[in-house]
């Protein structure tokens, strides 16, 4: 699975500095995709010990992995909020993944249910 495009469009209240609000977004965006196709700790049912510890053995998404992100933002106020601003990083994360997965879904007709979606979920060689 190649993600070419993940656009984003979110509601941040205040944008105090919006070069950080695109940059949080994109971040975000970008973990949220890495749970959908990468990220998995690997246990082994015999041991319990965990296969895959560091960081050379866990994948996570790299400049490599990351697709464009173009970023549309939403400045309403949050009017219960100081200077009215919003969390920003976590809305993508979890919006992400069940993108990325939907898209899979489409485009393979797969009834797709745990993550991170493998080469095998899709040929089927389990």
């Amino acid at each position: 699975v190649k993600v070419i495009e993940l656009a984003c469009a979110q509601d941040v209240g205040k944008a105090l500095n919006p070069l950080s609000v695109v940059g949080q977004i994109q971040g975000g965006t970008t973990q949220g995709l890495g749970v959908a196709v990468m990220e998995e700790i690997i246990v082994d049912p015999k041991t319990a010990k965990v296969k895959n510890p560091s960081f050379t053995d866990y994948l996570i998404p790299t400049i490599l992995d990351t697709p464009t992100i173009p970023v549309d933002y939403l400045e309403l106020a949050d009017p219960n909020a100081p200077y009215g601003v919003r969390g920003i990083g976590e809305a993508p994360t979890l919006s992400s993944t069940p993108a990325v997965l939907a898209a899979i879904r489409n485009a393979t007709g797969l009834e797709l249910n745990k993550t991170p979606v493998r080469p095998e979920h899709l040929t089927g060689t389990l």
